[in-house]
């Protein structure tokens, strides 16, 4: 199951360093409200993308009736992946974030402790680029878990490496708050956006090549 483990890091790293509102929401929200507010927002994007998995395996029969056309199914997820990576590295308009103001450390009441992690599980449940990752990739996994002996097994280890990860990277962009604002300028960001898109590509093209070499 080590193949499980690797996809799953792969994916991690590769949603961990996509660009997107969420990642300037960690770091304004360290800045300006304190870590503890960040935490209580980096719990509820991580119990947001866990509820993401849970409602791609629930409806994992309907995956799998539909795998009866898996190498169709591939062919197509594999050009969605490779026209995402076109579209990120060429089309993608690199989003820029003010993060002035000095790092603070606020007092909370238990009402905006909550209201913190509400608005980490909202913004990212309710983030269309979200929603396409985890629908895209939970359609990959859940087809290359049927080709394996122990299908539930490989998918636990996938998406669970996956989400560890990720809230792992999360809690260090907390940390890392006060040295990230400076390293996100527009050319590091438009960076992050290419090496994202080659990511894609190169994940398309790969499943692409495996099934059409059956």
């Amino acid at each position: 199951m080590l193949a499980a483990i690797i996809k799953g890091l792969a994916l991690g790293f590769l949603l961990s360093i996509s660009v997107g509102p969420v990642i300037f929401s960690i770091i304004k929200k360290s800045l300006r409200d304190g870590h503890k507010a960040a935490y209580l927002f980096v719990a509820g994007v991580s119990i947001s993308d866990c509820t993401f998995v849970l409602i791609a395996n629930l409806f994992t029969s309907v995956f799998e009736r539909a795998l009866a056309h898996k190498s169709l199914i591939a062919i197509l997820g594999s050009i969605f992946l490779i026209g995402m990576g076109i579209y990120t590295i060429f089309f993608k308009k690199t989003a820029v974030a003010d993060f002035s103001g000095d790092e603070v450390d606020k007092v909370f009441s238990r009402r905006d402790m909550l209201a913190n992690f509400i608005s980490g599980y909202l913004m990212n449940l309710l983030n269309p680029g979200a929603f396409i990752f985890w629908f895209a990739w939970s359609a990959a996994i859940l087809t290359a878990s049927v080709q394996t002996a122990h299908p539930a097994q490989y998918r636990v280890l996938v998406f669970g490496t996956c989400l560890l990860f990720v809230l792992l990277s999360d809690l260090l962009k907390v940390l890392l708050a006060g040295k990230l604002r400076n390293k996100l300028t527009p050319r590091n960001m438009h960076n992050l956006d290419r090496l994202n898109g080659i990511i894609l590509m190169l994940f398309g093209s790969a499943l692409l090549l495996m099934y059409i070499k059956y």
